[in-house]
């Protein structure tokens, strides 16, 4: 075994025999090396007291890390761990450590990782048919489209559903939604005078060109500057705002429900009946974006389901969920927008493969489960009886609850990334949205267990960020556009 070769290396300088226990080696050898330098003191004893600090410098991980990243566009910063497994609500990472899963991939692993159904759908497909484009037909995509039109329709939601197109992900599914709605400006207005879209602050639709352009936050923008021209932004709930927001030019209208990405924004019944009332009055079409809040998250199939139907949308996109990890996105309308579209005016190479498409059907057919959905309401009772013990521990550090279902959002008073990195290092993963918000967005079929040691997991990372003298730096890179 050879001695500390550097700086970075006292993990190396720890190892033991290999039948030993890994953190019983470490802790007697951080006693054993009191003499070194504070540095190496302070990393022996991190490893030593925490279950899953975050790989070293010199890791396993750090050079896998190190060869890869060289060839990787850097589109985004993340955090050391690298995970190469997962099942149910678990991921373990190549260094074989295991952590709670509270992120379900943003929202997307609804029936954890690697569902075992799942599992034989993709192995059985891909050796019947993976592709064959949309120049033919398949069983699967219109097997697909059908059962989101009934099990829409059943749901109580989209009264007026009709038609499904099929496409890969959330930001084509938004893609889609603009595209249509404009078509239906010019449909109604041959002269073009309805061609503006509006879109709200705080929103998050998607990084194609569309869908930024209805995504109003200047740091996103910016780069990409200029954006497709017509759009305009209102305030989130501002029902005072609609009339001059959306006026005869306006050809549509795209809000989430529930904003993800913005903080766990809940827009108001009165605010979407409002909105929905004026989109009616100068003939503009009604986009939800419920691509993270869909899909049984709220405990019903959409999270408008308990909308009284004169606040039902004409468009509806949906994704994330609806793959479980396996990528594939859909845009619901009603007859009235389908009629609108003719043969060539939209299309996708990939959107509706059989495979994806068969990966789909299983999901809603899953997600549809009445039990499922009463399991989620009856999982966030438990999360929010842990939110107001957290609130009575740390008064000066946490504000307020929001959200709806398994999509919750606890707003801190300062940056909550020192207790992402502190969770992290104890086993649990969660992320952030807005402004200093933790985001809560685990796989629906977390059990109570795992909520309540998740849970006791992120009381003991606060603690050692806000209770205790020494500084948890925060690690960036925890944010859908972050």
């Amino acid at each position: 075994m050879s001695v500390i070769r550097g700086i970075g290396a006292p993990t190396r300088w720890l190892q033991c025999a290999a039948h030993h226990s890994k953190r019983r080696c470490y802790a007697s050898a951080a006693t054993a090396a009191s003499s070194l330098p504070a540095d190496f003191r302070n990393a022996i004893e991190k490893e030593a007291s925490l279950p899953t600090p975050d790989p070293p410098s010199d890791s396993q991980t750090a050079r896998i890390v190190g060869t890869h990243t060289q060839y990787m566009v850097p589109t985004y910063v993340r955090p050391p761990p690298m995970f190469h497994k997962g099942e149910g609500c678990y991921l373990w990472d190549v260094e074989n450590r295991q952590y709670l899963d509270f992120t379900a991939g943003i929202a997307v692993n609804a029936l954890g990782h690697c569902d075992p159904e799942m599992s034989k759908i993709l192995y059985q497909q891909s050796q019947t048919l993976v592709h064959c484009s949309n120049l033919y037909y398949n069983p699967w995509t219109g097997a697909l489209s059908e059962l989101l039109v009934e099990k829409t329709r059943e749901s109580g939601a989209m009264k007026d559903v009709g038609k499904v197109f099929v496409c890969n992900s959330g930001s084509e599914a938004n893609e889609a939604a603009i595209k249509f709605a404009r078509k239906c400006g010019k449909e109604a207005q041959p002269d073009g005078s309805k061609t503006e879209l509006v879109s709200f602050q705080g929103s998050f639709h998607g990084r194609t060109m569309g869908a930024l352009s209805a995504t109003p936050n200047p740091k996103y923008q910016k780069p990409f500057a200029p954006m497709i021209p017509g759009f305009k932004y209102g305030t989130y709930n501002d029902i005072d705002g609609i009339n001059n927001l959306v006026t005869e030019k306006t050809c549509g209208v795209i809000i989430e429900p529930i904003q993800g990405e913005g903080g766990v924004n809940v827009a108001t019944h009165e605010f979407l009946l409002a909105l929905r009332k004026r989109c009616t009055e100068v003939g503009a079409v009604l986009i939800y974006d419920e691509i993270q809040c869909g899909l049984s998250r709220t405990g019903t199939l959409w999270a408008h389901a308990d909308l009284p139907p004169e606040a039902h949308p004409d468009i509806l996109t949906t994704a994330k969920a609806l793959g479980n990890g396996y990528p594939i996105g859909a845009t619901l309308v009603t007859d009235e927008v389908s009629s609108k579209i003719k043969t060539g005016d939209h299309g996708t190479t990939f959107g509706g493969n059989p495979l994806a498409c068969r990966v789909a059907h299983y999901m809603v057919s899953r997600l549809s489960e009445k039990e499922l959905q009463q399991d989620v309401l009856k999982k966030e009772a438990q999360f929010r009886e842990h939110f107001v013990a957290l609130r009575k521990r740390f008064l000066e550090v946490v504000q307020e609850v929001r959200g709806r279902g398994l999509i919750l959002g606890l707003q801190l008073t300062s940056d909550p990334t020192p207790v992402i990195t502190a969770a992290r290092e104890r086993g649990l993963l969660i992320i952030t949205c807005g402004t200093n918000t933790l985001r809560f967005v685990p796989p629906l079929v977390i059990s109570h267990d795992e909520i309540d040691k998740g849970m006791a997991i992120l009381g003991d990372a606060m603690d050692a960020v806000f209770n205790k003298p020494e500084h948890v730096k925060g690690t960036p890179g925890q944010q859908e556009m972050g």
